[in-house]
């Protein structure tokens, strides 16, 4: 089996397009120095860093599993950018977020997914309730779906809500193993009959080196703990360690979802 390495490329912001307003922090559409449009996660928006952490190992383990995800690069933001913007929430904005950046590829032309239009399989509907289950990700709901569709296929978008166990720390070894409650409000749950089958062939594909491979990308600068003396590989050793628990765990997550979905029916 090959061995996931992730490969982020860097590019500069060149242009600020417009900002998102019904992003609670503020992304943004951006034309880079590559020819391509992204839209821009800000490491100095409400979540910080943490939300780009948890962006950056949710679209990769996606990729990882076969799941689509727009390409995410390293997008460097120059301190020029805050000086001309004329709203001064959005130039504060910048000014906070001068340096390395999070961008998705722009989907041009994607409109969002709709539980009651659009159709998908169970079997990707199980890939992605076991995944965001892993994952902890509270921000899949038919409220806000976070989810694309794009020349008639699903693509995934935003796992930034993901991991919240790493806005404190305290008890991250409490939450690998704990089931998560709000599996019951996500978008798909009706369809994800495979989950256990998919269990059992996801946990086959996970392995150390490879939560490892995607650990090594994220940049030293967005795990460095403000008051803390934790060094970023130790920090990357706590993400490592809480996935590999929550695999191990799994059988929780799978039963919290099986029974959810026979609570519906």
């Amino acid at each position: 089996m090959n061995i996931h390495k992730p490969v982020i490329r860097d590019v500069n912001i060149i242009r600020y397009v417009q900002p998102f307003r019904e992003g609670g922090s503020l992304p943004a559409l951006v034309d880079a120095d590559d020819g391509f449009s992204y839209v821009i996660k800000f490491r100095g928006a409400g979540q910080g860093k943490k939300a780009l952490i948890a962006e950056l190992i949710g679209g990769e383990l996606a990729r990882f599993l076969g799941l689509r995800m727009p390409e995410m690069v390293f997008a460097e933001l120059d301190e020029s950018f805050g000086r001309t913007e004329p709203d001064e929430e959005i130039q504060d904005l910048l000014k906070f977020s001068i340096g390395r950046n999070l961008g998705i590829h722009f989907l041009n032309g994607a409109i969002t997914f709709d539980a009651n239009v659009d159709v998908i399989a169970e079997e990707e509907a199980s890939k992605i309730v076991w995944l965001d289950a892993l994952l902890m990700n509270v921000d899949r709901t038919p409220r806000n779906t976070n989810m694309l569709i794009w020349h008639k296929e699903l693509w995934l978008i935003d796992h930034g809500a993901s991991l919240y166990f790493h806005h404190s720390w305290d008890n991250w070894e409490e939450q690998a193993i704990k089931p998560f409650i709000q599996i019951k409000d996500h978008v798909l749950l009706k369809n994800a009959s495979k989950v256990r089958r998919i269990d059992e062939e996801y946990k086959a594909l996970f392995t150390e080196e490879h939560i490892r491979n995607i650990l090594a990308v994220i940049p030293d600068e967005w795990l460095l703990q403000e008051g803390s003396d934790v060094t970023p590989d130790e920090s990357r050793a706590v993400y490592v360690e809480f996935l590999m628990r929550r695999i191990m765990h799994s059988e929780t997550f799978i039963n919290q979802i099986e029974h959810e979905r026979e609570s519906r029916i």
